[in-house]
């Protein structure tokens, strides 16, 4: 074990060292300057040597390959510079806005979940044409952009029905929508691969035994099938968490919300790289703190994980 978590461990520095590489590539190569969109013209009425003094205080000026030894060394120390718009440490940009996100993200999370469970349950103990229809869905709910998806829910009902007001909402009523806007599309390959998962483990002939004994096709799916296909969709809510802060951005933005979407968008339109940059390397490093955190809790679901010889398939 302890092996196997050095391993994992040593896959999460490089993962985050590839994140910070290529969002540090990828951001200088933006064209504009920071700099000067935040003072040239502004109503401060610097001057050329004093806007190039502020370059050389932010490391503007440098190399880039001293800029990338430079921010990596300070990510490595826990230090994520300053913000330029804001003028005040990026880590207190990220403190102050990361919570929003993270309590809209994981209640998208569990709802996603428990669509995904309704709608596997329901492919199974439906009726014939319930059961087509529910495994017809999750295909639909992939092609459905968040973006319009967060729209339409305003207009249904927020102005057409009026169950959810939209001016100054209570905090329950300003996460219903956001929440669904995100779990609708994240519950879809969590269900395509539960549907998947049962109805493979539901042809073994382990099932046909147990049905012999005058088990119920309810209590089968309970008993045997759920259990044994519920750790790959484990696995899979992990990697999709990636996707739903991703996804919180845009649904942050349709909806007027705070958070990192919000930030996100600001430091976009400000070429704040220092922002943009630790958002990445946040994302991926929550991306992969939940990979492992998976890993380790499916041997606890399925202890047959953690009897399998190691190199095994």
């Amino acid at each position: 074990m302890r092996r196997y978590l050095l391993q994992r461990l040593g896959q999460a520095l490089l993962v985050l060292l590839a994140a910070y590489t290529v969002a540090f590539v990828l951001l200088q190569a933006l064209p504009g300057d920071a700099v000067l969109i935040k003072f040239l013209g502004s109503e401060m009425g610097l001057t050329a040597d004093q806007i190039a003094e502020l370059r050389i205080a932010y490391g503007a000026d440098a190399p880039v390959w001293e800029q990338y030894l430079h921010t990596l060394g300070r990510f490595l120390a826990g230090e994520f510079g300053y913000s330029i718009r804001a003028g005040v440490p990026v880590a207190s940009l990220l403190a102050e806005n990361i919570r929003p996100t993270l309590v809209l993200a994981g209640l998208a999370l569990a709802a996603a979940s428990l669509l995904a469970v309704a709608l596997a349950v329901l492919s199974q103990l439906g009726f014939g044409w319930v059961r087509a229809v529910v495994r017809s869905m999750p295909p639909f709910f992939v092609a459905v952009p968040v973006f319009w998806l967060g729209i339409m829910l305003i207009q249904v009902f927020s102005f057409q029905l009026g169950l959810i007001s939209v001016i100054a909402p209570e905090p329950w009523e300003e996460l219903v929508l956001p929440v669904l806007t995100l779990a609708v599309p994240i519950s879809a390959p969590l269900a395509q691969l539960l549907i998947r998962n049962l109805d493979a483990i539901l042809n073994e002939p382990f099932v046909a035994v147990a049905r012999a004994k005058g088990a119920t096709h309810a209590w089968v799916l309970w008993r045997h099938a759920a259990r044994n296909a519920l750790p790959p969709t484990l696995t899979m809510a992990g990697v999709l968490f990636g996707e739903l802060l991703g996804g919180a951005v845009v649904t942050e933005t349709v909806f007027g919300l705070g958070g990192l979407g919000g930030l996100t968008q600001q430091a976009v339109a400000n070429q704040d790289v220092a922002v943009l940059q630790a958002i990445v390397v946040l994302s991926a490093a929550a991306f992969v703190a939940i990979s492992l955190a998976m890993d380790l809790l499916l041997p606890l679901i399925d202890p047959r994980l953690a009897t399998r010889p190691a190199g095994a398939a």
